[in-house]
C-alpha cells in the first residue's frame, strides 16, 4: 500500500504563478530558448525564468493577470520590482566564470494571451 500524498500546501496564488511559470517555459522551449534555471533567488531579490537564447543569457520576469484591469500584468512590474530583478541577476552572473550577453524578457499572460517582450530592460 502506497502512503497518502502530502496535501498541497501552496496558497492558490501561488498554484496560479507556478502554472503561469510553467506555461512560460514552455512557450520559451517552443521558441528555441533553453532553461538554465527556474526561481533563482537571492537576498534582494529572485528571477522567475533563466533561459539561454544562443550565447545571451536571458532573464524572464513572468507575469500573469486574468484579465486587463487595473493595467495587466505588465503594470504589476513597478520600479522596486525591476530593481530587484536586476540585483538578482547581477547575484546569478558573479556565480559564472564569464559574463555572457545579457537581456531581460517579460512573459505577461492576460486573459489566457501570452505576450513576449524581448529586451525590456537595461543594466
Amino acid at each position: 500500500m502506497q502512503p497518502p500524498e502530502p496535501p498541497d500546501r501552496r496558497t492558490s496564488q501561488r498554484r496560479r504563478g507556478d502554472a503561469a511559470e510553467q506555461q512560460a517555459l514552455e512557450y520559451l522551449q517552443q521558441a528555441g530558448l533553453t532553461l538554465v534555471q527556474k526561481n533563482f533567488l537571492c537576498r534582494g531579490g529572485e528571477i522567475d525564468l533563466v533561459m539561454r537564447d544562443g550565447n545571451t543569457l536571458v532573464f524572464v520576469e513572468v507575469r500573469a493577470r486574468a484579465s486587463m484591469q487595473f493595467g495587466g500584468a505588465l503594470a504589476s512590474i513597478t520600479i522596486a520590482k525591476q530593481r530587484k530583478w536586476l540585483h538578482a541577476a547581477q547575484v546569478f552572473l558573479q556565480t559564472l566564470q564569464h559574463q555572457p550577453p545579457c537581456r531581460f524578457d517579460v512573459i505577461a499572460i492576460e486573459a489566457g494571451t501570452i505576450h513576449w517582450l524581448q529586451n525590456v530592460m537595461t543594466g
